[in-house]
């Protein structure tokens, strides 16, 4: 495909003999597993290479990673590119997990059962605990959540407990489909609206008293100077970043600028099992 890889540009005597080398060494292995392989093909796998390949990437997210060695990371040959088809992979892998769930959730007698059984329900309890307290909601407000996903799990733990109104927008009209299904088995119809659609779509006539930023709502870039434009002065905004350990490289967390137009307010930081900083903005 005509991009370097670490056999043709760069040696060891390149890269300070760390840990960075073998870290740099596997991705550049699980890329060339992924790379070429379509959305679709993603999404509809069973494949036992993807799901290694995509726990493993998992298992290095939650590696500490100390800061020579992320430097040393971030300026190797070819890492932006790198950093692509893994992000890329990343994304449509947990995207089928997900969409997996909402549909075993949709086939569940007891959905709220099923839905609490969930591995990380209880990581969306406390970050949704932490987003009410943190932007001052009170109950009846209503919260806009940018990339809800087929299966909204921050809107749905957000609204539950804390009695607020929500509104999500999904661009994929399969996927926004698939989470109205998902809130009606819920009985949440009356709390929750999906909107099929993206940041170019959202209202300013609703009373929003908080954006909320996915954190695989892409591009990042696009969507905060989007919001920058058409936001009331005051707005508040929130959205979750990895700060930690090499998460925060294979998520871009570190690689994120916010436009002039914010100013962060509050950041609160992770308490076990999350490992996701909430920061707060607002619209100066």
């Amino acid at each position: 495909m005509g991009q370097t890889t670490p056999s043709s540009s760069w040696s060891v005597s390149n890269i300070l003999k760390n840990e960075a080398l073998p870290l740099i060494t596997e991705l550049w292995q699980i890329h060339a597993l992924v790379r070429d392989i379509k959305e679709e093909e993603i999404l509809e796998s069973s494949s036992v290479k993807l799901q290694a390949a995509f726990e493993r990437l998992d298992e290095l997210a939650a590696l500490e990673v100390d800061e020579k060695s992320i430097e040393t990371i971030l300026k190797s040959p070819g890492f932006d590119y790198l950093l692509i088809s893994i992000s890329n992979f990343r994304f449509l892998y947990n995207l089928k997990l997900e969409v997996e769930k909402a549909k075993s959730l949709l086939a569940s007698r007891n959905p709220w059962e099923t839905l609490k059984n969930f591995t990380f329900y209880p990581n969306y309890l406390q970050l949704a605990r932490t987003e009410y307290t943190g932007s001052g909601l009170k109950q009846k407000e209503c919260v806009l959540f940018l990339g809800s996903g087929p299966l909204p799990l921050s809107l749905i733990t957000l609204c539950h407990e804390h009695c607020v109104q929500g509104i999500g927008i999904e661009q994929d009209g399969k996927r926004a489909s698939l989470s109205r299904e998902v809130i009606s088995k819920l009985g949440l119809s009356k709390s929750i609206r999906i909107i099929e659609g993206n940041h170019f779509c959202i209202s300013l006539e609703t009373s929003i008293k908080l954006y909320m930023v996915a954190a695989q709502a892409e591009p990042k870039k696009e969507i905060f100077e989007h919001l920058a434009k058409v936001l009331p002065k005051g707005s508040k905004v929130s959205y979750r970043l990895y700060e930690k350990g090499f998460r925060k490289i294979l998520d871009g967390s570190i690689l994120f600028e916010l436009p002039a137009e914010f100013e962060e307010h509050l950041r609160i930081q992770p308490e076990p099992p999350v490992n996701n900083t909430v920061v707060f903005l607002k619209r100066k």
